[in-house]
């Protein structure tokens, strides 16, 4: 089964909803989209969203990493040979995690489709389906409310609510929450490194009563050291996202005293779903809980997270809501969402389909 063709376009979405966190607002995102066919007439699709913030890796780079005279390699390979090219995708685009994922994502994709299996079976399912939470950005309190009803009322069950600009007003917001959506609702919070060592002390104190699941990346993602010197119960409900990019920083982060409870798996920030796994199985070995989560991406890259995702039994949470406030996208299927719950399709690979 050689491959045949590898070509790659850029495509432009327009967010339904904006949002802000620490560190920027977001109105529209970019994705580009590869896709691989191989002689025997099977199609792999894959998507990069990279984040220059977190990576590095900005449009720029993405899109000349995805160009096809740097994918011309793969040309007559045999995608059969999936850990060896994927090894090889590794060697040749290093700075470029987004762009590499989306090949990576798109080879696994032609591979599940040769064996005829979902892609999560192909890598040994350890899940059927979980709770996605959903997020809602940094804004009013009033604003918070009233996002936070429309999702409980389309079935969610788990909210991620973003903050980190002002401590004070973010716990406001998080206890009127609570209020708001009762007991039986998962909150979670992401900071996005927007507090100091005390600002994170003072906010789990603070919130100590409203049963929040955990608070994701509350400092620099360089000041691992300023989670080590944390109390262990508040380590355990760290989540960690910007300090956690690579297997590197996994084994960085598990050292004794271990930094988090939590590792926050994203494919655009690793390379992809091989690399993904070999986080989650540092994670699995070392005790820790795995989120996996997202940019704002096609559902392309989304339901490839989540079908590694489900292959792996340290996984306890999801985070993939990224594709659903695209105003467009360009496939259809790749999983399901039944109030909150995800789950994948009994479809070979990724179960796409391509709309015009």
């Amino acid at each position: 089964m050689r491959i045949r063709s590898v070509a790659s376009r850029v495509e432009a979405f327009e967010l339904t909803r904006p949002y802000t966190i620490t560190f920027r607002s977001v109105a529209a995102v970019e994705n580009v989209i590869i896709r691989v066919e191989t002689d025997t007439g099977i199609l792999g699709l894959g998507a990069a969203s990279p984040e220059p913030h977190v990576t590095g890796e900005t449009k720029e780079a993405c899109r000349t990493a995805l160009s096809e005279d740097r994918l011309a390699w793969l040309v007559g390979r045999d995608a059969r040979e999936l850990p060896l090219l994927c090894r090889e995708l590794e060697e040749r685009t290093p700075g470029a995690p987004a762009a590499r994922a989306a090949v990576d994502i798109a080879l696994h994709d032609v591979f599940a489709k040769h064996l005829g299996l979902p892609l999560a079976d192909v890598l040994g399912r350890a899940h059927r389906r979980l709770p996605t939470s959903i997020t809602i950005g940094i804004k009013a309190l009033a604003e918070t409310l009233a996002e936070a009803e429309e999702y409980v009322g389309r079935g969610f069950r788990a909210l991620k609510v973003k903050v980190g600009r002002a401590l004070e007003e973010d716990i406001e917001r998080l206890i009127r929450l609570r209020e708001k959506v009762g007991p039986d609702i998962h909150i979670r919070a992401d900071a996005n490194q927007g507090y100091s060592r005390e600002e994170t002390l003072r906010f789990f104190q603070a919130t100590a009563e409203i049963e929040l699941e955990f608070l994701e990346q509350p400092v620099k993602a360089s000041a691992v050291a300023d989670l080590r010197a944390m109390p262990q119960e508040v380590r355990r409900r760290v989540a960690a996202d910007e300090s956690l990019l690579d297997e590197k920083d996994a084994l960085a982060l598990v050292a004794p005293p271990g930094a988090c409870g939590i590792f926050n798996v994203k494919l655009m920030k690793c390379g992809g779903v091989r690399p993904a796994l070999r986080i989650a199985a540092i994670a699995e070995a070392a005790g820790i809980d795995l989120m996996w989560g997202c940019m704002d991406e096609s559902i392309v890259s989304i339901a490839a997270a989540l079908h590694a995702a489900f292959a792996s039994p340290a996984t306890r949470y999801l985070d993939l809501d990224g594709s659903l406030d695209l105003a467009r996208d360009v496939v259809e299927g790749g999983f399901v969402i039944e109030d909150g719950m995800m789950r994948t399709l009994d479809t070979p690979a990724l179960g796409l389909r391509e709309i015009s």
